[in-house]
């Protein structure tokens, strides 16, 4: 009886108006997970938060908004369709973008805060344009000509941007135009990062300026010695030749060069990185009193990566620390120069967990200031004043982001103060002064809510409060909403491994139901996370699957005894934990082990392929989207990292870690997918792999998208694509349970 009152309230608690979730729904406007923010930052006066958010009638472009925190309202603050009405982005730009995974965006996508809190920079469509914080409508253009990578001076001297590969600067006080190197054309390009470093090394940018505006360090690389892929990009009416430079497993890399040029005299001077051309120059960054430039240069194998400080007006240099690694030493964003004192933080994955560090600009080690048997994601704020330091970490549990607080002298090493409370994923964007930050925070039923908190996380006020109620674009959808499952198994090495699940609508624990098992499955990766998630998988559930993602060994946020397992035999490991997942699974009463169907895209669609190929026996049928299939095929910095060396000086590593050695295990239906101009995986994967099926006589469908980069991010594409993934399950393992 009191279970029949209890559904009785649950029915009339829920809206008459509920829909069901629809895969044109989800890609159609406004974005269900509501008024999204991206790129916040805080003013430097912490008066303004400003943010960018999608239109009403299109989610994808993007305007600039802006909250006050003292009298606690909200603006829109350039309107990107009053800047430019009609976007048009070079083919650079398009690139640029693909490598940020934006290219699904237009409008603003970026912009920075003027020293003085006054002004901001926005870029759009390849022009520049200064806005003034008090009156937005005023917004005047200052550079144009397809400009990139646009900054303002720490000091608010300068605007500086990339232009046709070179360096240009605008003295704000005159508005006069001067460009700061000359030599940038064909091959060699100024102040940019190059295509890997861009892909794998997270470097979005090439210049870095001295905080007294004295100087910009800069790296130059000439692309010549790296090999031209002739690829073709099949669009809809046409097809082009594209000859890419792309640096395949063994091949050559740019030749990197780092330069110092003073925006005054214009003269740059060569800094001596080393007699090896065959490198990475990773990071390059300046003290706080602008004397010394510190760079990053790793190894080619990546086992190496030393810090080098550099005095600027003598270019004499030291090593302050040196990292090493049997597998692979990590890059991080890490590095941070204090004011207050003659020392730098640097994290480390030395013990096996990344930790963080206090050194003096000597070189010597001051203080251990995090420790233990967890690690920090990075480091989100320095406080001084306080002597505090705000991380980022999984400490209290693998699948959650909380913000913490260390100190720098080491005190609260193993014993963070934790600053956010609710259990789930926060990210964090604090003013420059310390005394305020910006709180993203979600969980599996909560979409972003964004407030803004003190350093001990009390709350200041909502920037966006979007809650989940009958008006919120969700709302209507709310009443089916499953929950979502976490747990872990063990590896078979003992380690644990960390799953998430959702049980079909209408679930009954007496029926056995098919599964729709997403994989990723690689490093620098985190699929099992206590967020609010791409509603697809929300969908999928609804249609009678259950959506079941396990982040095998290798996958990023884990000890480096978890990660280091796939060193050198790409897929081993990590199909041996899926496997085992699907065995756990097919354990469970209510999961029907012969309706077991996977589904990964990139990485995932490699771990598709061999997963198909290692337990057809378990797996009733895959969709592979944009796989690697001969690791030989992708970058060097990515591949040599964790296959551990070249094609030549290791073919073994690459025939076990690729596909084809394991391609005749392959029995169960495969639906194969990628875009017709992918320049990340190149579709000639997909094309060797249709050559060994065919040869093979294993049949298998295909879904090929003319124009399509890695992503398939355009609308249509998106939707066509989940629609297509979804029929194919349908079609080979139904969406109805069994008895």
């Amino acid at each position: 009886m009191r279970l029949s009152l209890c559904l009785i309230a649950a029915l009339l608690a829920a809206p008459a108006f509920a829909e069901r979730l629809t895969l044109d729904r989800i890609q159609a406007d406004p974005a269900l997970s509501g008024p999204g923010v991206r790129n916040l930052r805080v003013s430097p006066d912490g008066a303004h938060i400003t943010f960018l958010r999608g239109r009403e009638d299109n989610q994808f472009q993007l305007d600039l908004w802006e909250f006050n925190t003292k009298d606690k309202t909200t603006r829109r603050l350039v309107d990107s369709k009053v800047l430019v009405p009609n976007e048009s982005i070079s083919l650079e730009e398009k690139a640029r973008r693909e490598r940020a995974r934006t290219a699904s965006l237009s409008g603003i996508l970026n912009y920075s805060w003027s020293p003085d809190g006054k002004q901001l920079l926005v870029p759009i469509a390849g022009d520049l344009y200064l806005v003034d914080a008090a009156h937005p409508e005023k917004a005047r253009k200052v550079a144009s000509g397809n400009v990139a990578d646009p900054k303002i001076s720490p000091k608010g001297r300068y605007v500086s941007f990339i232009r046709q590969q070179n360096i240009v600067v605008i003295d704000l006080s005159t508005g006069k135009e001067k460009q700061l190197t000359t030599d940038g054309k064909g091959t060699v390009h100024n102040g940019e990062a190059e295509f890997v470093a861009q892909e794998e090394m997270g470097q979005r940018t090439g210049y870095y300026w001295a905080p007294d505006d004295s100087a910009i360090a800069y790296k130059r690389f000439d692309e010549a010695p790296v090999p031209v892929v002739r690829r073709f990009e099949i669009f809809a009416d046409r097809t082009d030749v594209v000859e890419q430079r792309y640096p395949a497993a063994g091949d050559r890399n740019v030749i990197a060069q780092l330069f110092i040029v003073s925006p005054v005299s214009g003269a740059p001077r060569k800094v001596d990185i080393g007699a090896n051309e065959d490198i990475y120059l990773v990071r390059a960054d300046w003290s706080g009193d602008s004397k010394t430039l510190v760079y990053q240069r790793q190894s080619r194998d990546q086992k190496k990566l030393d810090l080098i400080a550099v005095d600027a007006a003598s270019l004499a240099q030291r090593t302050l620390l040196t990292e090493t690694s049997p597998t692979w030493v990590s890059i991080s964003d890490d590095l941070r120069f204090l004011k207050n004192q003659n020392a730098f933080l640097w994290s480390s994955e030395r013990t096996g967990r990344n930790h963080l560090y206090l050194y003096g600009m000597d070189g010597k080690l001051l203080s251990t200031v995090s420790s233990g048997n967890w690690g920090i994601d990075n480091v989100q704020a320095v406080d001084e004043k306080t002597g505090r330091v705000f991380v980022s970490s999984n400490r209290d549990n693998v699948v959650d982001k909380q913000i913490y607080a260390l100190a720098l002298d080491g005190s609260l090493a193993d014993k963070p103060v934790r600053i956010t409370k609710a259990d789930g994923w926060h990210e964090a964007s604090f003013a420059r002064n310390g005394e305020v930050f910006v709180d993203t925070f979600s969980d599996p039923t909560t979409p972003p809510q964004v407030s803004i908190r003190t350093p001990d996380g009390a709350m200041v006020g909502w920037v966006e409060q979007n809650e989940l109620n009958d008006k919120h674009p969700y709302g209507k959808y709310k009443a089916d909403m499953l929950p979502t499952e976490f747990g872990t198994i063990k590896a078979n090495d003992g380690q644990t491994l960390h799953y998430s699940m959702i049980k079909p609508a209408n679930f009954n624990p007496a029926k056995r139901y098919p599964v729709f098992l997403y994989t990723y499955g690689g490093p620098h990766s985190q699929q099992v996370t206590r967020k609010w998630d791409n509603q697809f998988y929300q969908y999928m559930a609804q249609q009678g699957y259950v959506v079941f993602r396990l982040d095998n060994r290798g996958s990023s946020r884990r000890e480096r005894q978890f990660t280091d397992v796939i060193y050198k035999e790409l897929g081993k490991h990590e199909v041996q934990d899926q496997i085992a997942g699907i065995d756990w699974l097919a354990s469970q009463s209510f999961v029907d082990p012969k309706r077991v169907g996977v589904f990964g895209w990139s990485y995932g669609g490699f771990m598709t392929l061999r997963l198909l190929s290692a337990a057809s026996d378990k797996i009733a049928m895959g969709v592979s989207v944009a796989p690697v299939t001969d690791w030989s095929l992708y970058d060097t910095h990515y591949t040599e990292q964790f296959v551990g060396a070249t094609p030549k000086s290791d073919p073994t590593a690459y025939a076990n870690s690729g596909v084809f050695a394991h391609l005749d295990g392959l029995k169960s239906p495969l639906l194969l997918i990628h875009g017709m101009a992918d320049d990340n995986v190149l579709f000639t994967n997909t094309t060797k792999l249709i050559d060994g099926l065919v040869n093979r006589n294993i049949k298998f469908d295909l879904m090929t998208y003319p124009g399509a980069k890695h992503g398939i991010s355009s609308r249509a594409g998106q939707r066509h694509v989940y629609s297509t993934i979804e029929a194919f399950f349908r079609k080979h393992i139904g969406d109805k349970p069994g008895a």
